[in-house]
Formats: structure tokens, C-alpha cells, sequence
């Protein structure tokens, strides 16, 4: 299995690089020509969700999905697994992640790269940021990883406004 690489001291306040419509099939009806939502839409719902939904690929093509705890953290969600969970398997085969937050009426989905966070002062930053989210403290062990997902695209949309404000942020690789 190969190991996913460590984690670089992230860029705070990453902005993307591009913004536009979500690539989705026109009978959607997604209007084109209008103002999209802005970038702190996302990141507030980011820094707000209690609960991510963390998709990967089983070595088999299956989907896993499974729902953790998890902070929005200097431009990436940081959450932590057990090295030898379903998730963590996956994700030390295949970096890549789809990140779901809990709502579908006001809907953010995070798709990136998974790294490994190995820095003592990132660790530190998380392990602040979730002693003041959750009642459990982050649980950091050799046989534990904490994963960073770095944005390659964000899309968020309202139920309610869909075709008026879907919208979709593209980050430049390596820009984060």
C-alpha cells in the first residue's frame, strides 16, 4: 500500500482560481449570465459542519461512504481514522476523496486529495480546532493518520434557489 504523501504547512486563505456553473447536463436548467455565490457561502458552511460525509473507493470500485468529524482549517478539512479502517485503507490506495457536507437543501461537496498531516504546529492547529467543536479530544497515534483534503473543486447550491445559484470553485493544483 503506498502511503499518502505528508502534508505541507497549508496556505492560509486559499481563494480559487476560477468560479463558474457546476458541470452538470442542461436539462438541469442551471441559468448561465448571473452573479454565483460568493467563496465565504462555502467556507462558513465549512467551518460550521459538525459532521462530514468522507467518500472513497474500496480496492474493488465500490463507493464507501462513512460520516466523521472533521474541521475547515486554513483552506482544507482536516479529520482523523484509523490507519486499518474501511476509509483509511482506501485512501492510503487512493488519495482521491469526495467530502459531503450534512445537508442536501444547502448542499457543499469538497472533491480533493487526501494527504498525510505529519507537522507537530499543523498538528497542534487541529487538535485546538477540534477541542473547541467537539467534547472528544482527536485521537493522534501510530496507528492512527490525520488525513488534510486539499480542494480541487467546491460546489454548493440552496434546494431552493438550485438553478439560480448552483456554483462551482476550481482551485489551481499546488495553489492551496
Amino acid at each position: 500500500m503506498a502511503k499518502p504523501r505528508p502534508a505541507s504547512i497549508p496556505k492560509p486563505d486559499a481563494s480559487p482560481a476560477r468560479v463558474g456553473l457546476p458541470r452538470m447536463p442542461a436539462l438541469y436548467g442551471l441559468k448561465t449570465g448571473r452573479a454565483y455565490l460568493p467563496w465565504r457561502h462555502a467556507q462558513e458552511r465549512l467551518e460550521r459542519s459538525r459532521n462530514y460525509w468522507v467518500c472513497t473507493m474500496r480496492p474493488d470500485g465500490r463507493p464507501h461512504a462513512m460520516p466523521v468529524w472533521g474541521i475547515w482549517l486554513d483552506s482544507s478539512i482536516y479529520f482523523g481514522t484509523a490507519r486499518t479502517s474501511r476509509k483509511g485503507l482506501n485512501l492510503a490506495r487512493n488519495r482521491h476523496v469526495t467530502v459531503h457536507l450534512e445537508s442536501g437543501d444547502d448542499v457543499v461537496i469538497v472533491e480533493g486529495e487526501v494527504s498525510e498531516v505529519c507537522d507537530s504546529k499543523t498538528l497542534e492547529g487541529i487538535v485546538a480546532g477540534y477541542a473547541a467543536k467537539y467534547p472528544m479530544p482527536l485521537v493522534i497515534g501510530p496507528e492512527n493518520v490525520i488525513f488534510r483534503v486539499t480542494p480541487r473543486v467546491v460546489m454548493a447550491w440552496s434546494e431552493k434557489g438550485f438553478v439560480d445559484d448552483a456554483t462551482r470553485w476550481e482551485f489551481v493544483p499546488g495553489g492551496h
